[in-house]
Order: C-alpha cells, then sequence, then structure tokens
C-alpha cells in the first residue's frame, strides 16, 4: 500500500522554515504543543526536524540568553541533534513500521525533496492494528478448520 493513502498534506502540517526566528518556532511549536517539527529551506525542501530539545539545548550553550535573543536567531542556525529520515511518496506504508517506532512523524518528499506533508505514528499503527487484527482471525479460522 503506497505512503499517499496515509498522507497528511502539507496543507494541514506544522512545518517550520529555515528563515523564521527561534522565537516564532517557539510559540507555533507551544500552541500546537508539539515536541518535534520539520523545518523546510525556502524552495520548500525538507532539511531536517527541530525539536524542543534541539532550542533547550542551544539556549543553554548560548552566554546571556535572554528572550530577545530568540528574536535574532533563525531556525536554521539551531544545531539539531537528529532529523527524521524523510521518505519518498512512493514507498510502501509496510515499509514504514520500524521507523514508526523510532518517531512520531515521518516526512514525505517527492523526487526533488519537496515536502509534500508526512505521515504520523498514528496511521501507520492503525493500519498495522487493522491487518494484524485481519491476519489473527484468518489464522484463528485456519486452525478451527483443522478441528
Amino acid at each position: 500500500m503506497q505512503m499517499a493513502f496515509f498522507l497528511l498534506p502539507k496543507s494541514e502540517t506544522l512545518y517550520l522554515t529555515e528563515q523564521m526566528t527561534l522565537r516564532q518556532a517557539m510559540e507555533k511549536m507551544q500552541y500546537h504543543g508539539y515536541g518535534a517539527v520539520p523545518v523546510l529551506n525556502e524552495a520548500g525542501q525538507y532539511v531536517g526536524t527541530i525539536t524542543a530539545a534541539d532550542i533547550l539545548w542551544f539556549l543553554k550553550d548560548t552566554h546571556g540568553v535572554n528572550m530577545t535573543i530568540t528574536e535574532k536567531v533563525l531556525v536554521g542556525d539551531v544545531p539539531r541533534r537528529h532529523d527524521n529520515e524523510p521518505v519518498s511518496v512512493s514507498a510502501d506504508i509496510r515499509d514504514m513500521l520500524k521507523m514508526a517506532m523510532e518517531e512520531n512523524f515521518i516526512p514525505i518528499v517527492d523526487d526533488l525533496g519537496v515536502f509534500i506533508g508526512m505521515v504520523r505514528r498514528r496511521e501507520i499503527m492503525e493500519f498495522y492494528q487493522k491487518n494484524n487484527a485481519d491476519w489473527l482471525q484468518f489464522r484463528g479460522q485456519r486452525m478451527e478448520d483443522r478441528g
């Protein structure tokens, strides 16, 4: 089953751009309650994932920190510890289970690396739960047939 079926489109996704200020990023993340958000460049390409921890460590390591610095620092200037690995829109959902165990979302990109949306862990888990339940029911029926 293709990833496009599970895609939460870019228009419905919270993302940040490298050109946003750190303060803007913090306010968006706080308002929406997200701890990790995709970051895009000016061309709309996925460049990584920024987390609340990335922001915290950046502020900790910045001398003389106060809220005014967050209005001068750009999201693209904040070091990121880990980026969610993007996946092509043509990928198969069955290959995403391991990734979903590690990440809350999987960024989906087109052939040019342009961010087109994401697949959330929730949809992947629901897919596997439904398919696993069907398989278990089928297996149970086969066991009953053996008698």
